[in-house]
């Protein structure tokens, strides 16, 4: 099939990469380079890096406002626009212009967590299990009618930095899969029952809370690693707490019980990596060397 992909983070790459190795995709979308780094250089996004390896056109629009940007879409002539975590609304003309219109991968099992971030808010509202769906696109944010879907279980403890990339390769593989199937599937309807809204992660809702009980915590922690990284202040230092277990013990909140284990409202939990600012991610008894710590963490 003629495909334009249209992607930008590292969560995309792996769904280039299959379409690439299965199909001719005519074009890549990808937001526009940004300053990044020190020097604030521009740096190309992950997709569009992945794209000029492979030696395929990217095309990087602000938006699609201007008549020339769709006209040049629309004279790709693609069979199918594949979407995913591209970051910018599509317009009607877009959505309609490929033959067989445009399919959406979002990382959950729709209608829960609609929207920008829902893998953080699936570990961190405590989901048992997500997934990938493959959706086709109409105007609404998230809303149109699913043509494959696949669930998988959410760790007790993991990330959504290691929940990322599972369900990256699993939109990969179930993209082809459906490009396969495409003149079989049935449309199904999202119910309009449990719909829910991944709104996008605010830094500001990072700091963690001690007085929360130790499973909201955790959640609170595995959910926003490694991105942006949900932290505390100890010895004047902001330390990144990347992943958290339950632990044995209790105490006034943020108290430090032994080591790196922290009771909480309820409930205690130890933290098994964390980040001093400026070094790489460690074990949590590795950060602990060489910092004052408090009796009790505000």
């Amino acid at each position: 099939m003629r495909v334009i992909f249209m992607g930008t983070p590292e969560f995309s790459v792996p769904v280039l990469e299959a379409l690439a190795g299965a199909h001719e995709v005519v074009a890549v979308y990808s937001q526009p380079p940004r300053p990044a780094g020190r020097g604030k250089k521009e740096r190309p996004s992950p997709v569009h890096a992945k794209a000029e390896e492979l030696g395929i056109e990217v095309r990087t629009p602000r938006n699609f406002k201007a008549p020339e940007d769709r006209e040049a879409f629309a004279a790709l002539n693609a069979d199918i626009a594949v979407v995913v975590a591209y970051g910018l609304i599509l317009p009607q003309a877009i959505l309609d212009a490929p033959a067989k219109g445009c399919l959406n991968i979002h990382a959950s099992l729709l209608p829960r967590w609609r929207g920008a971030a829902p893998i953080h808010r699936a570990i961190m509202a405590g989901d048992s299990q997500t997934g990938i769906c493959i959706m086709q696109m109409e105007a609404g944010l998230d809303t149109g009618p699913v043509l494959l879907r696949e669930a998988t279980e959410i760790g007790a403890t993991e990330t959504t930095g290691e929940l990322h990339d599972r369900l990256s390769a699993m939109g990969a593989r179930l993209i082809l899969d459906a490009l396969s199937e495409i003149d079989s599937l049935i449309l199904q309807p999202q119910p309009e029952d449990g719909v829910t809204y991944a709104a996008k992660i605010d830094k500001a809702e990072a700091q963690v809370d001690w007085t929360r009980p130790a499973d909201e915590v955790i959640r609170h922690i595995n959910g926003l690693s490694p991105f942006p990284g949900a932290w505390t202040e100890i010895g004047g230092e902001r330390i990144k707490l990347l992943r958290a277990a339950p632990a044995e013990g209790s105490g006034a909140p943020g108290e430090i019980l032994d080591g790196f284990t922290i009771a909480c409202g309820t409930g205690a939990l130890e933290i098994l990596t964390a980040q001093r600012p400026g070094k790489r991610p460690m074990s949590g008894a590795d950060v602990l060397r060489g910092l004052r710590l408090p009796a009790r963490l505000g």
